[in-house]
Parts: structure tokens; sequence; C-alpha cells
């Protein structure tokens, strides 16, 4: 039965959304309603099973739990079609499922009418609810898979799915564009995971999971491999600085965005090092770049969402910061804690998306500049937004003040104990850049709180309302994880479920005692004044300037940095300055060489064949007095020619 449920965890909504993608196309009219109601029927239903087989898998694993069968077979190196099914397996599962489902439902709502006017305006609902059923389906397979290879199947195909989500809206000029970049930005990182991958299996024989982390690699090899990892961790997971995809990702719908930020995409990056996390704490240099890399994302995505008028692009680079934390605790040893904080993360992130949605839908725009006043008009939209901000700042008791502060205990550990496999300097670093993260969060979020709903309302022609019931239900109930999550790291058995890798694992993978991961989630020790404090000074600067000046927004202090700020540090021009224009100055090159060069060759020889051809014939095409002449002419020569040969002999 557990493998049964373990297949039919991805195979449903993978079958949903193949079958959404058969509808036949409907004219508008009462046949494009019947093809929405269809697709709505499966989208849902695919999510809510999927939904149903994720609780059921969470009742019945207790421990680690493998099956499969062998999928090919390359002259002794083994590919498997199979499952690996163990505590963070299932709850990453259910978190997936639950977003992907408050998606699909709030989809029905909010793609219905377009958010600047009043009339249906999106005829393209069924590939649209499909597209979700296969990318949740592509995250669930990458939870689940016993493989490598399978686990690259489903990696490869969120790429694809992010990609044409993103571009669903054709009427916006930028959504097109952001979708390209995400793909071509993500398949940059995608090469190195895929090196990595090839590198692991093929030292180890198989591609089974179970079988890379046992085999015993060498020190070279497998820091070569975990770096390559990276690459791809860097890219789906938009850490520097292959980063700069998501915030423009904000194209695409906000349920879309929703399910990116929280469920899928990002955090597979986070959850496949966590998969294979023993084989990084044996690659203690790898785990090093890992927390300069975390550090790095973690203030750089804080700093940039200071600066933004746009609600959605505020989020976006709140998760890249977030991310930031999942990774920083994955390099000073601590799985449980960063699996924790993606799953807190998963919760407020969600509701704060889709929050965002409701008043986007409301008011007809995404600057907040354009907004404020909100909070009468739309009081659930404004208590729900207040616990996801909450939980994003880190305000106890909400979720993400539970797993935050699990990241940074494991990060103080780290420094202060030297507890970790990566060396002490790594915990220095991380443990710094959370706890600067921590003030800088509450900043922008207490902002983006104040901006939004508080104040005098800067939107004279807009009669803004809480959202009806289908966008709003799924909101009212992503609030309640997003409150109340973080109390489960109080339950041991929530804490054991979390425990990846265990002790036993790290030392039979060859970790030193001292290099075991604290069991521990919750910290409740003197630790956590220091963050609490840092807390109170963000969210008091942003609150001592709103109050200065409630029309004039915080960020104003900033000056001169601000358009910088703005522009992320401008990391986005550097790139197009160093990698998109030379490789389009190569392209046009490689073009005009080919059209000029290889192409003008060709049809240049073409040309002469045809000039020498058209000269011969006009030769050929001569008056019969002419011609007749010509022929005597050639009968004398030749005649002449024989005479004087025949006197010379």
């Amino acid at each position: 039965m557990t493998g049964l449920l373990a297949v039919a965890l991805p195979g449903v909504p993978l079958l949903a959304g193949l079958l959404g993608l058969l509808l036949p196309p409907a004219p508008r009219g009462a046949g494009e309603e019947r093809a929405r109601r269809a697709a709505i029927g499966l989208g849902v239903a695919g999510a809510a099973v999927a939904l149903a087989v994720a609780v059921a898998l969470l009742v019945r694993v207790d421990g680690p739990v493998e099956g499969g069968t062998t999928w090919v077979d390359f002259g002794g190196l083994t590919v498997t079609l199979g499952y690996r099914l163990d505590g963070p397996a299932v709850l990453v599962g259910t978190a997936v499922a639950a977003v992907a489902l408050a998606v699909q439902v709030y989809s029905i709502g909010y793609l219905r009418r377009g958010p600047h006017d009043d009339v249906e305006v999106d005829h393209r609902y069924p590939p649209y609810a499909a597209q979700i059923s296969l990318f949740t389906a592509a995250m669930l397979t990458v939870v689940v898979a016993g493989d490598l290879i399978l686990l690259l199947v489903g990696w490869e195909v969120m790429g694809i799915c992010s990609y044409l989500l993103i571009a669903h809206d054709r009427r916006l000029p930028e959504a097109p564009a952001a979708a390209t970049k995400a793909f071509l930005v993500t398949r940059v990182g995608d090469v190195g995971f895929l090196l990595g991958i090839a590198l692991l299996g093929v030292s180890a024989g198989s591609f089974r999971i179970a079988d890379v982390l046992a085999h015993d690699y060498s020190t070279g090899t497998l820091t070569a491999a975990c770096l390559l990892l990276l690459a791809g961790v860097a890219g789906k997971s938009a850490q520097f600085p292959l980063h700069t995809w998501l915030p423009d990702a904000m194209a695409g719908p906000t349920p879309i965005s929703a399910l990116i930020h929280a469920a899928t995409m990002v955090a597979a990056g986070v959850y496949a090092v966590t998969r294979l996390f023993p084989l990084f704490v044996r690659a203690p240099a790898a785990l090093a770049v890992l927390g300069v890399l975390a550090a790095v994302t973690l203030l750089l995505g804080a700093f940039a969402a200071t600066a933004q008028d746009d609600l959605k692009r505020v989020l976006a680079w709140s998760t890249v910061s977030q991310i930031g934390y999942m990774t920083g605790a994955l390099a000073v040893g601590a799985p449980s804690a960063a699996l924790f904080h993606l799953l807190t993360h998963a919760a407020f992130k969600a509701l704060l998306f889709l929050a965002a949605g409701a008043v986007i839908h409301a008011v007809g725009t995404t600057l907040m500049s354009r907004m404020g006043g909100l909070r009468a008009a739309m009081p659930v939209t404004f208590w729900c937004m207040v616990i996801g901000l909450g939980a994003l700042a880190g305000v106890p008791p909400l979720s993400g003040f539970w797993s935050k502060d699990g990241v940074l205990a494991a990060a103080e550990a780290a420094a202060l104990d030297g507890a970790g496999p990566a060396p002490a300097w790594v915990g220095w670093l991380v443990w710094l850049a959370g706890l600067l993260g921590v003030a800088v969060t509450a900043w922008y979020a207490t902002r983006l709180l104040l901006r939004t709903f508080l104040g005098e309302t800067r939107i004279p022609l807009a009669r803004p309302h809480d959202p009806p019931a289908l966008l709003r239900w799924p909101v009212l109930l992503l609030a309640v994880p997003a409150a109340l999550l973080g109390l489960a790291g109080f339950r041991q058995a929530f804490v054991d479920r979390l425990g990846v890798p265990s002790d036993v694992t790290l030392l039979s993978a060859g970790a030193p005692a001292e290099s075991r991961v604290a069991p521990d989630l919750v910290h409740l020790g003197p630790g956590v004044l220091l963050p609490l404090v840092l807390l109170l000074v963000g969210a008091g600067l942003a609150w001592a300037g709103w109050r200065r000046d409630p029309v004039a927004d915080p960020a104003r202090f900033l000056g001169p940095l601000r358009p910088v700020l703005a522009r992320a540090f401008r990391l986005d021009d550097v790139q197009h300055a160093l990698v998109v224009r030379p490789t389009t100055a190569l392209a046009r090159a490689a073009r005009a060489g080919d059209e000029r060069g290889v192409d003008g060759l060709v049809e240049g020889s073409g040309r002469a064949a045809v000039g020498l051809g058209g000269g011969l014939a006009a030769l050929h095409r001569a008056a019969l007095p002419r011609a007749a002449a010509g022929v005597l002419a050639g009968a004398l020569l030749i005649g002449l020619a024989v005479a004087l040969i025949g006197a010379a002999g």
C-alpha cells in the first residue's frame, strides 16, 4: 500500500495535467465555459487527491521506505524507477500538495476576471490549470524520487512548466521576456546539476540515492560533484549569482508566483541538498561555498526588498532572502532547521502572495505608492497579511519566529562552539548575516503593511473590498499554518520526522562525532533575545519614519542608495554587460559568418555557375547567317590546320 501511495502522489496530478492538456479547444461561449469547468474539475481533483495521499503517507511512514524497479541498465550502470520516502519527504510532499490545492482553487476566481476590467479576459484557462498540475507532479517527483535520474526528470519538467506559466498572460509584454529569462538562467545552473549527478552516478555505478550515499568517494570527486550540484541549486532556488530571474518572474499570474515561491522551484534546491546532505558533510569546502552564497543572498534579497514599490517584487526579494536562511542552515550542518523553515515559509509565503493577489485584484495595481487606507475596506485581507508579514519578520509566536530562530541558533552554535561540518568562520558569516537580515526584514515588512493598508487612500477611483469566497477561503486556510505551524517544533514526533540526516546516518557516512546535527528545532534560551531586539529596532524605524510623514515613503531616508537597492545593486546590469551583450555579439558574429561565409560561398558558387551557363547559352543563341559563317570559318580553320600538319609531315 505504501508503494502504491508513493506512486500515486506524483502520478495523480500528472494524470490530471495530461488529461487537461488533451482537452479539445472550444470556441468562446458555451463551449469555452464547458472546457473551463472540465479543467477546473481536473486541476482541483488532482491536487485534492494528491493532498489526501500525502496525508495518508504522513500517517503511515515512520522511517525510511524504498522501492522500485530497474528502469535502464547501461552495461552495469543502473537507473531505477523507484521511490524513497522518509519523514522529510512526506512533510514536504504534504506542503506541496496543500499549496497546489490552494492555488488551483484561488485561480478559479482570480483568472475569472482581469484585474483591470470587469469582463472575462482569460480564454486559456484549461492549459493553465493543466500546467499547474504538471508543475505539482514534477515537484512531487523530486520529493519522492529514489533515483537521481528520476529526480532530474522532475527537476527539468519544473523548469519547462515555470516557463509556460510565467508567460501565461500574453497581454503583458514583459511576461515572455521574464519566462525566457527564468528558463535560460535556471538552465545555466542545471548544466552543473546534470554533471554533478553524472559524476556521482558513474563513480558509484548506480544512480539510486541509497547507493550514491553509501559509496566511498574520493575527496576531490565528492567536492567537485557537490559544487556542481550547488550550481543547479543556485539556479532553481534563486541564490546568488543566479537569483536575477525570480523578481522578474512576477510578470506571471499571482497564483503562479505563490506556487513558485512557496512550494515548488525555489524549494527544490534546498530539498535536493537535504536529500544528499551526507555527501555534503564529507565535502566541507562545498559547504563553505554554500555558506558564502547563503550570506550574500540573504542580505542581497533583504536590502533589495527595502526599496521596491511593486508589492509582488517586495515579496519576491523576500523569498530570495528567506531561501538564504535555509541554505545557510544547510551550510552550518542543520538540515532539520532548513527543512523546518522551508515548511513554515511555504505556509506564510503562499499566504502573502494570495493575499497580495486579493489586493491587486481589488485595486487594479501592484504599486504600493497607489495604495493605502485599505484596512477598513479589506479587513479580512488585512489581518491575513498581518499574520503573513509577522511570520516573515519572525514575530512570536507565529511560525516564522520558531523556524528562523532555529536557523540562527544552529549558526550561533557553529560560530561559537565549532559545531557542524563546515569551518567555524562559515557559522560566523551565516549568523551575523542572519541577525542583520532580521532587522532589515522587519523594516521592509512593516513598510509594506503601512504603505498598503494604513494611512490615507491613494486610490480615489477604486472601491476596494475583500475578495469573493473562492479567493478568500484559500487565504484564510493558509493563515492557520502560517500562524501555528511553528508550534509543531515542540512536538518530538515532528522533530523526529525532520531529523534528516540522523546522527547515525552522518556517522555511517564518515562524519566526525562533533559534526552531528542538533536535534532541537525550538530554542528558548538567551539567544532568542538578540533577534527580538533587532526585530523591534527594524519595525520601530519603519514605524517612526511613517509616523513623521504618513504620506511619504519610509524608504526615502535611503537617499542616493535607494535606486541602487531598487535595482538590487545593479547585478542584473552587470550580468547584461558581462554575459548577455557578449553572448549576443557572438551570436551576431556567428550568424554573419554563416550567412556571408558558409552560405555566401555556396550561393556564390551557384551564382557563378549560373552566370557561366548563361554566357555559354548566349553564345549558342546566334542568328542563322552568323551561325553559318561561324561553321564555315571553323571548317576552313580545321582544313588549314590539316594541310599544314600534312605539309610538315
